[in-house]
């Protein structure tokens, strides 16, 4: 069983831990802890200028998974480009769904909230939790969207804008 999740993670992939976002894999290391000896995947998030050590045996279920395919991120720019949902239930309701959807780290749940929080100049001010929250989601979208296409974070998420605004 190890083995088969030591294939799916190799050093210098990309790989996306759904509370953290996209990191780089270092590496493995073995440590012991209370006399077990434990294989650990070292993911370093650059943004976050953080290391995370995962035990192999657990990184699939803590929901570490390898960047979306291109096909999983056109169905996330699908959705980004999609209309808008606008419900009218309490701004704390909604940002606990919204946030939910950021930590499961699927980019289409991620796009869904990116679309919905998006403001055109012609539409109303958000407040500043909501800015937040789309800048947080937005973030999350660009860095899987700039490590699938090769491009830097910050043309990620203009290219995705622009995808909204021409939407």
């Amino acid at each position: 069983m190890a083995k088969k999740t030591e294939a799916a993670f190799k050093e210098d992939d990309f790989v996306v831990y759904p509370t953290h976002g996209v990191g780089r894999i270092l590496g493995t290391e073995t440590r012991e802890i209370s006399g077990t000896t434990i294989e650990m995947l070292v993911v370093r998030f650059e943004h976050d200028r953080m290391t995370l050590r995962v035990p192999m045996e657990k990184a699939r279920s803590l929901g570490l998974r390898t960047l979306s395919s291109k096909k999983q991120m056109e169905q996330a720019i699908t959705t980004l480009q999609g209309k808008a949902r606008v419900r009218r239930t309490m701004w704390s309701r909604r940002a606990q769904e919204y946030e939910t959807k950021i930590k499961s780290g699927d980019p289409v749940s991620i796009a869904e909230v990116v679309r919905d929080l998006h403001r055109r100049t012609n539409q109303s001010e958000q407040s500043y939790s909501e800015r937040q929250m789309y800048q947080a989601a937005l973030e999350r979208l660009a860095r899987e969207f700039a490590a699938i296409e090769k491009i830097d974070q910050e043309a990620a998420a203009m290219r995705l804008e622009d995808l909204m605004d021409v939407a």
